[in-house]
Protein backbone atom coordinates (compact mmCIF):
# COMPACT_ATOMS: atom_id res chain seq x y z
CA UNK A 1 0.00 0.00 0.00
CA UNK A 2 1.50 3.51 -1.17
CA UNK A 3 -0.17 6.52 -0.61
CA UNK A 4 0.55 10.23 -1.26
CA UNK A 5 -0.64 12.97 0.03
CA UNK A 6 0.02 17.21 1.33
CA UNK A 7 -0.18 18.53 5.09
CA UNK A 8 0.52 22.46 6.08
CA UNK A 9 2.94 20.78 8.50
CA UNK A 10 6.09 21.84 7.73
CA UNK A 11 8.82 19.14 6.41
CA UNK A 12 10.71 19.49 10.00
CA UNK A 13 7.21 19.28 11.75
CA UNK A 14 6.16 16.19 9.90
CA UNK A 15 9.49 14.41 10.41
CA UNK A 16 9.14 15.10 13.98
CA UNK A 17 6.23 14.17 14.72
CA UNK A 18 6.43 10.59 12.24
CA UNK A 19 9.68 9.86 14.10
CA UNK A 20 8.35 9.55 17.71
CA UNK A 21 6.19 5.88 16.73
CA UNK A 22 4.36 6.75 20.23
CA UNK A 23 2.26 8.90 17.76
CA UNK A 24 0.71 6.04 16.03
CA UNK A 25 -1.94 6.18 18.84
CA UNK A 26 -3.54 9.35 17.53
CA UNK A 27 -2.81 8.55 13.61
CA UNK A 28 -3.25 5.04 13.18
CA UNK A 29 -7.13 4.12 13.65
CA UNK A 30 -5.86 0.77 14.82
CA UNK A 31 -3.49 1.75 17.41
CA UNK A 32 -4.64 1.19 20.69
CA UNK A 33 -1.65 1.82 22.85
CA UNK A 34 2.34 2.91 21.55
CA UNK A 35 4.77 3.22 24.25
CA UNK A 36 8.48 3.53 23.52
CA UNK A 37 10.78 0.48 25.21
CA UNK A 38 14.39 1.19 24.98
CA UNK A 39 16.30 3.84 22.90
CA UNK A 40 16.05 7.80 23.12
CA UNK A 41 13.65 8.19 19.42
CA UNK A 42 16.55 7.79 17.09
CA UNK A 43 17.63 4.22 15.09
CA UNK A 44 17.02 0.89 16.90
CA UNK A 45 14.66 2.57 19.67
CA UNK A 46 11.98 -0.12 19.84
CA UNK A 47 8.03 0.39 21.23
CA UNK A 48 5.77 -1.87 22.02
CA UNK A 49 2.15 -1.28 19.68
CA UNK A 50 -0.89 -2.85 20.69
CA UNK A 51 -3.15 -2.66 17.74
CA UNK A 52 -6.87 -3.85 16.93
CA UNK A 53 -6.97 -5.68 13.37
CA UNK A 54 -10.06 -6.87 11.25
CA UNK A 55 -11.15 -7.98 15.47
CA UNK A 56 -8.05 -9.06 16.77
CA UNK A 57 -5.48 -7.41 19.24
CA UNK A 58 -2.47 -7.87 17.90
CA UNK A 59 0.99 -6.82 19.33
CA UNK A 60 3.57 -6.03 17.87
CA UNK A 61 7.72 -4.86 18.26
CA UNK A 62 8.56 -1.69 16.10
CA UNK A 63 11.98 -0.75 15.56
CA UNK A 64 13.45 2.42 14.18
CA UNK A 65 15.56 1.26 11.05
CA UNK A 66 16.12 4.50 9.36
CA UNK A 67 15.79 8.14 9.68
CA UNK A 68 16.78 10.81 7.45
CA UNK A 69 16.17 14.05 9.38
CA UNK A 70 13.32 15.90 7.65
CA UNK A 71 12.94 13.39 4.43
CA UNK A 72 13.02 10.07 5.44
CA UNK A 73 10.99 7.49 8.40
CA UNK A 74 11.69 3.78 7.69
CA UNK A 75 10.00 1.73 10.96
CA UNK A 76 10.31 -2.13 11.00
CA UNK A 77 7.24 -3.82 13.13
CA UNK A 78 7.17 -7.24 13.83
CA UNK A 79 6.18 -10.27 16.05
CA UNK A 80 6.06 -14.41 15.69
CA UNK A 81 4.07 -14.42 12.14
CA UNK A 82 4.00 -10.83 10.70
CA UNK A 83 7.06 -8.81 9.32
CA UNK A 84 5.87 -4.99 8.32
CA UNK A 85 7.71 -1.88 7.45
CA UNK A 86 6.28 1.84 7.26
CA UNK A 87 8.13 4.17 5.54
CA UNK A 88 7.45 7.67 5.10
CA UNK A 89 9.31 9.93 2.15
CA UNK A 90 9.00 13.91 3.23
CA UNK A 91 9.40 16.72 0.86
CA UNK A 92 8.40 20.07 0.66
CA UNK A 93 5.43 21.37 -0.81
CA UNK A 94 4.21 24.83 -1.04
CA UNK A 95 1.74 25.06 1.55
CA UNK A 96 3.65 22.20 3.58
CA UNK A 97 5.00 18.96 3.22
CA UNK A 98 4.06 16.12 0.63
CA UNK A 99 4.26 13.08 2.27
CA UNK A 100 4.59 9.22 0.31
CA UNK A 101 3.31 6.58 3.37
CA UNK A 102 4.48 2.85 2.07
CA UNK A 103 3.24 0.19 3.71
CA UNK A 104 4.49 -3.77 3.29
CA UNK A 105 4.00 -6.55 5.15
CA UNK A 106 4.36 -10.30 5.15
CA UNK A 107 3.04 -13.19 7.40
CA UNK A 108 4.41 -16.43 8.08
CA UNK A 109 3.07 -19.75 9.87
CA UNK A 110 -0.77 -20.05 10.07
CA UNK A 111 -1.09 -16.19 9.94
CA UNK A 112 -0.13 -16.52 6.20
CA UNK A 113 -3.37 -17.68 5.21
CA UNK A 114 -5.19 -14.87 6.30
CA UNK A 115 -3.27 -12.45 3.72
CA UNK A 116 -5.97 -12.63 1.13
CA UNK A 117 -8.52 -11.23 3.97
CA UNK A 118 -5.89 -8.81 4.83
CA UNK A 119 -5.50 -7.75 1.26
CA UNK A 120 -9.14 -7.08 0.38
CA UNK A 121 -9.55 -5.02 3.86
CA UNK A 122 -6.29 -2.60 3.16
CA UNK A 123 -7.88 -0.27 1.30
CA UNK A 124 -9.93 0.88 3.38
CA UNK A 125 -7.43 0.94 6.19
CA UNK A 126 -5.33 2.52 3.83
CA UNK A 127 -7.99 5.69 3.54
CA UNK A 128 -8.51 5.76 7.00
CA UNK A 129 -5.30 5.86 8.29
CA UNK A 130 -4.38 8.55 5.84
CA UNK A 131 -7.28 10.97 6.75
CA UNK A 132 -6.47 10.56 10.14
CA UNK A 133 -2.59 11.32 9.90
CA UNK A 134 -3.34 14.07 7.49
CA UNK A 135 -5.50 15.56 10.17
CA UNK A 136 -3.16 14.97 13.32
CA UNK A 137 -0.15 16.51 10.39
CA UNK A 138 -2.15 19.54 10.03
CA UNK A 139 -2.23 20.13 13.97
CA UNK A 140 1.26 20.34 14.39
CA UNK A 141 2.91 24.09 14.88
CA UNK A 142 5.15 25.40 12.19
Amino acid sequence: MTRTFTTTASPEAAYAYLADFRNAEAWDPGTKMCERTSGDGGVGTTYRNVSSFLGREVELTYTTAELAPHTRVHLRGSNESFEGHDVFEIRSASSGASITYSAEFSFSGAARFGAPLVAAYLPILASKTVDQLRSCLDRQPG
